[in-house]
């Protein structure tokens, strides 16, 4: 992939347009503590929190591929703001249902779908972005830095959303997250972000970029094998990041506030985890992937194992999972960023969420029945370890270790994206 020029002053750019960014994460990661908490306190089950998580989860996957395609087809600066802006309608809609007492789970449920279905198209044109915004030698540096702001939403929110809790009405705590909205929107009303150029001969429908996008996943085996694996690591592990505020107050006695600092200082390790990929900027970004992934999910099962007295200790495992997640994902972000066309990202980003975000449901599909068969810290044991072991056998996939070898997939339609895939 030849480098992309950017022009001056990118720095400058790249800094305002996730900084906001930033901001926005901040204030969704805030209301969404604040329902998931509202939810535990009003039911306390292991069902209603996993209806919480698929309402927050499969929208997004079920649209992402959508989402992607738009993102390299129109405006991706577009694309955000309006994303960002029916967000904050829907926080404004259960501000109201808060304040005139009539809030019911559906209304919480359905406000949720809405904002992941959202998630489905900012997300990819946020990523996808990335690439115009800074030049080539940069993005495993911006990776970092972006896996760093996205790790601050966890500080800050977690907490903010605990004090949010306990000092204003449910409905007033929610506003926050419109005012971070406003926050993330405006550098985005100012400032452009370059669309990449379409290919000669590019496929000119929605539907034929988007069988271009699957190809050049399907045909590569590297790519393939790294989809399927993340998707199984998913598909186990990810319910038990729903399930944190039941795990806290049912095995360790905890409330709001303890939920807090738990998510909070594993937002700060994955900062920790964000600065170091950007100091390191690994060359070989697999093992960092594999390694880092595998140990997060090992220390969420290290974390369900401590005894109810020794919550500190949870708290420290749940913090080291942070940091091995961010020296992970920020891995495979620069990776994807590294072997597609940027004409391209914005599809194969989308796959890979979409990906993600069906197995997720599954997953908590699954934990709702098990999680009252086994309780709550079982679920968290075994899921971990299972997560684990899943990551770690990437070791054994020679396409896989190998993918970041590979070539970047050209943009010259779906068949010259297969045959890159086969080299």
């Amino acid at each position: 992939m030849p480098d992309h020029d950017p022009g001056p002053r990118w720095g400058w750019r790249f800094g305002l347009v996730f900084g906001g960014q930033a901001l926005s994460l901040i204030g969704s990661a805030l209301s969404q503590f604040v329902l998931l908490w509202w939810i535990t306190d009003t039911t306390g089950s292991v069902s209603a929190l996993a209806t919480a998580g698929l309402a927050a989860l499969l929208p997004q996957a079920l649209l992402s591929p959508l989402g992607g395609t738009l993102a390299d087809r129109f405006s991706r600066r577009l694309l955000m703001i309006a994303a960002d802006a029916i967000s904050a309608l829907c926080m404004c809609v259960l501000i109201g249902l808060f304040a005139a007492g009539r809030i019911e789970l559906w209304h919480a449920y359905s406000m949720m779908a809405v904002r992941s279905a959202m998630q489905a198209f900012q997300m990819p044109a946020a990523t996808a972005s990335v690439t115009m915004l800074v030049p080539r030698h940069f993005l495993a540096r911006a990776a970092g830095l972006n896996q760093m702001l996205q790790s601050l939403t966890l500080v800050a929110a977690a907490p903010l959303g605990a004090l949010a809790v306990s000092l204003l009405p449910m409905g007033w705590a929610l506003g926050i997250d419109v005012a971070t909205v406003l926050l993330g929107i405006g550098p985005l009303l100012f400032l452009r972000i370059p669309q990449p150029r379409r290919a000669p001969g590019a496929a000119s429908s929605l539907w034929q970029e988007l069988r271009e996008g699957v190809y050049v996943v399907w045909r590569s085996p590297g790519l393939r094998r790294l989809y399927a694996l993340l998707g199984a690591a998913m598909m186990v592990v990810m319910p038990t990041f729903t399930l944190v505020p039941l795990l806290v107050k049912t095995h360790f006695g905890g409330g709001a506030a303890q939920v807090g600092w738990m998510e909070g200082l594993a937002g700060g390790g994955m900062i920790l985890g964000g600065l170091a990929v950007a100091a390191c900027a690994p060359r070989r970004q697999m093992p960092w992937i594999l390694w880092g992934l595998g140990l997060s999910c090992a220390a969420v099962a290290l974390a369900a194992l401590m005894p109810s007295r020794l919550f500190f200790m949870a708290v420290v495992w749940w913090t080291v999972s942070g940091i091995a997640f961010a020296m992970g994902n920020a891995p495979l972000t620069a990776l994807l960023q590294t072997i597609v066309a940027p004409q391209l990202q914005g599809r194969v980003l989308s796959l890979m969420q979409m990906v993600a975000g069906l197995a997720s449901p599954v997953g908590l599909a699954v934990a709702s029945t098990a999680g009252d068969w086994l309780g709550v810290r079982w679920l968290f044991v075994v899921t971990g370890a299972l997560g684990a072991a899943v990551m770690w056998t990437g070791f054994f996939s020679g396409p896989l270790v190998r993918l970041e070898d590979a070539a970047p997939a050209p943009a010259g339609g779906a068949r010259d994206a297969g045959e890159a895939g086969r080299r």
